[in-house]
């Protein structure tokens, strides 16, 4: 019997930034942003949480690293909330499967974990294949090592944000692992490390795509959408090259 696990009080939130970026605005609104009228200095001192949300679908193991993850009832069940890129792998498989699990980083994650589920593609390989993992009762895949504790849920409601899906899953299992602090991006970050492009497609996969000129983020495309926003940096496309 898994043991109810206390949920923190600085479970990440949505990373707002990301999700405006993705509205389409009118040349009036854009005058108000550009005015100072909206000073992403407010928001830019928020932290997040960091967290390994994981699926499976057609016998394939899925997974990568998001800062989207919150409680955000207290019902019972709780339900939580998760936002990820709609070309991720693991979008894909929690949209078959109709169900996720969510581990924490623990303060000591290794970079190893980090950069397997925050950098490489599941379309290219079981990236849980170099680790040792567990199962939840869905079949979700999960860590242990250096994992706080997990949460397991369905899928009850989604809804769709420019380029994200934001998911709304009923908690059906949670478990404390090692417990202790999360790692959170800021912590991260003073490692200095650059934030995880939460599973970009690796180049092999659709020709060389389009580099940021800002961060070096890959964008695995034969085509970059003229309003595409970086995922890591927030650059528009005019700052995206071909990646020859």
């Amino acid at each position: 019997m898994h043991k109810l696990f206390a949920i923190p009080k600085i479970f990440g939130i949505l990373e707002m930034v990301d999700i405006l970026s993705k509205f389409p605005i009118t040349a009036q609104e854009r005058g108000f942003f550009m005015s100072g009228a909206l000073n992403a200095k407010a928001y830019d001192v928020m932290d997040y949480g960091m967290y390994l949300v994981s699926s499976t679908a057609n016998g394939k193991r899925h997974g990568c690293i998001v800062t989207s993850f919150a409680q955000v009832t207290s019902s019972h069940p709780p339900r939580f909330i998760v936002t990820l890129n709609k070309d991720h792998a693991t979008t894909d498989a929690i949209l078959t499967s109709g169900v996720f699990s969510v581990t924490l980083l623990a303060a000591d994650c290794t970079e190893e974990i980090i950069n397997t589920f925050g950098y490489k593609s599941g379309r290219v390989g079981d990236k849980f294949a170099g680790f040792e993992a567990k199962t939840d009762e869905a079949g979700c895949p999960y860590l242990t090592d250096h994992m706080v504790s997990r949460v397991s849920c369905r899928v009850v409601e989604k809804l769709e944000i420019g380029s994200y899906l934001l998911f709304v899953g009923e908690a059906t299992e949670a478990e404390v692992l090692a417990g202790g602090a999360v790692l959170t991006l800021g912590a991260f970050s003073s490692r200095g490390k650059n934030t995880p492009p939460t599973a970009t497609v690796v180049r092999e996969m659709v020709g060389n795509g389009f580099r940021c000129t800002v961060c070096g983020y890959i964008y695995e495309s034969e085509t970059l959408p003229p309003d595409y926003i970086c995922p890591v940096c927030h650059a528009p496309a005019s700052k995206f090259v071909p990646n020859d």
